[in-house]
């Protein structure tokens, strides 16, 4: 019983986070963004060829749709919990 409760807590505790994450993709990935076109500066100033960074657009539905499946994850494994 203890178990059941403890796993459901997390789970609406991870639904919180991909809420969080959809709710506020746009500055997440716009950090990261900026974070990965430095590194990207640095590893082509030492002479290594790596790929472009994605464009904005591109980073924003990345982190949407990672909140979105976190959160449809989090639904179906709470609604999995309560109906076993």
């Amino acid at each position: 019983m203890e178990h059941s409760i403890v796993v459901m807590v997390a789970d609406v505790a991870r639904l919180l986070f991909g809420l969080l994450i959809v709710a506020f993709h746009r500055p997440v990935a716009e950090f990261v963004l900026q974070q990965e076109q430095q590194l990207v500066t640095l590893f082509r100033s030492r002479g290594l060829r790596v790929p472009n960074a994605p464009t904005t657009a591109t980073a924003h539905n990345i982190y949407f749709g990672l909140g979105m499946f976190v959160c449809l994850l989090s639904l179906v494994r709470l609604w999995a919990a309560t109906h076993s």
